[in-house]
């Protein structure tokens, strides 16, 4: 394991880059692209939910699988639309100048 826990989220990243590329028949992540972004987002909507429940009903490894499930849907969606994770970070960075109460009524402002 990496000495950096965070490492293995830039070392998908990278593999999934590389995967995108590679043909339907021998990568998932290609595959799933290939389909289109409803099937992409209907797929993260789909380990989304199964998350959920795993959180009420499952047991730790359960809800730790489902997480994994949903990060990985969750970064093949930002692929499908050519959003790189570094825009989300951005976004979250901003979000660290204010509470969330407060970033919550600028967006309903705007």
């Amino acid at each position: 394991m990496t000495a950096n826990r965070l490492d293995v989220l830039d070392a998908l990243i990278e593999e999934l880059q590389a995967r995108r590329k590679a043909s339907p028949k021998k990568s998932y992540t290609a595959k799933l692209l290939s389909q289109g972004r409803h099937k992409v987002a209907k797929k993260l909507g789909e380990e989304g939910v199964e998350l959920a429940l795993a959180i009420v009903d499952g047991d730790k490894a359960h809800v730790t699988a489902e997480a994994a499930d949903v990060l990985y849907h969750f970064l093949v969606a930002l692929m499908a639309r050519k959003v790189p994770v570094a825009d989300v970070m951005e976004e979250l960075e901003r979000r660290f100048a204010m509470s969330g109460l407060e970033e919550k009524a600028a967006r309903k402002a705007s």
